[in-house]
């Protein structure tokens, strides 16, 4: 039987990058470094929307005098809150491993941060959901807008809803970049 016999080339390492005579290594770019990711520019841009805009929410909640009477807005406080609080941390990491140029591409670490992402957005997205039905009910339902704070809920509802829209993206990128290992 005549098969083609496979042949061994060797190749050589490509030759480092380096700039100037200082000899200083010029950083490379992975594949798995997309904009978005933990320890990225993109990850610091959507890490501080989502605190902006959960900041906003709660504030706006929290200075409603009758918040604390519907426990979906008490809610909306709280993710908020949590949301507000991990983004807070997770863009002082990610700013952290920017100038100290690391990757954040441990496992564990990813694992923590897809986990932490998943639970704080999901429970972002519940809370706003049930708010906005509760402004729907006294909105529309019951015509009581007039003595209520619809427009401060709505506002709250709608930065909960923009926090939930930033987060997803970190929570995605996290989940695929652990599934794709």
């Amino acid at each position: 039987m005549n098969v083609s016999q496979g042949a061994v080339h060797p190749v050589e390492a490509p030759p480092l990058q380096t700039e100037g005579a200082a000899n200083v290594l010029l950083p490379r770019v992975r594949m798995k470094d997309f904009h978005g990711m933990p320890g990225t520019v993109g990850g610091v841009f959507l890490r501080f929307s989502q605190l902006l805009f959960a900041v906003v929410a709660l504030s706006v909640m929290a200075t409603t005098t009758d918040f604390a009477s519907v426990t979906a807005f008490c809610y909306l406080v709280a993710a908020a809150g949590l949301q507000s609080m991990w983004s807070l941390a997770l863009a002082i990491v990610d700013i952290y491993a920017l100038l100290v140029g690391r990757h954040l591409q441990n496992y564990r670490a990813v694992s923590l941060f897809a986990v932490g992402d998943g639970v704080t957005s999901t429970l972002t997205f519940a809370a706003a959901c049930a708010s906005a039905g509760i402004t729907v009910l006294i909105g529309n339902d019951l015509g009581a807008c007039a003595k209520n704070h619809c427009t401060q809920y709505e506002t709250a509802i709608a930065m909960a809803f923009l926090s939930w829209f930033a987060a997803m993206p970190s929570f995605l990128l996290n989940f695929w970049s652990l599934a794709s290992r």
